[in-house]
């Protein structure tokens, strides 16, 4: 089976999402302390985290159907570029606001941005025909 150039074109940032996104809902579900500066206290902040986790996980099962089923690519694109972007720019507005963070939310915030953007060059360039 042979992959085209389009294909890892369009697909590409949708799998290193995934990638990315999996294992680090499991940090922030289960032990978000061990990889963050972050100490959860009380029940509603293990809730809150396992909620961002079963976020993250439902939406990298999307950007996998989107990978694998045609008829799911563009919904996958358009909610990886929306998430990325979204998860960015907070990032950037939490820069501003409360200053910078540590390594690891830095290059989180380049990654997210560099993925969103790529997902909307992708939607603008290569999916005019897909529709």
């Amino acid at each position: 089976m042979k992959i085209s150039n389009k294909e890892i074109i369009t697909k590409i940032h949708l799998i290193i999402s995934v990638c990315i996104v999996v294992p680090v809902s499991f940090f922030y579900g289960f032990n978000p302390s061990s990889e963050f500066d972050i100490h959860l206290d009380t029940v509603d902040e293990h809730n809150f985290f396992k909620a961002v986790m079963g976020l993250y996980f439902g939406f990298s099962i999307l950007w996998i159907l989107g990978v694998f089923k045609t008829s799911y690519h563009k919904m996958a694109l358009v909610t990886n570029m929306i998430f990325m972007l979204g998860l960015g720019f907070g990032r950037v507005l939490s820069f501003a606001i409360d200053g910078i963070p540590t390594f690891g939310y830095k290059f989180g915030t380049f990654a997210e941005l560099f993925l969103g953007f790529y997902g909307l060059w992708v939607l603008l360039h290569h999916t005019a025909t897909d529709t």
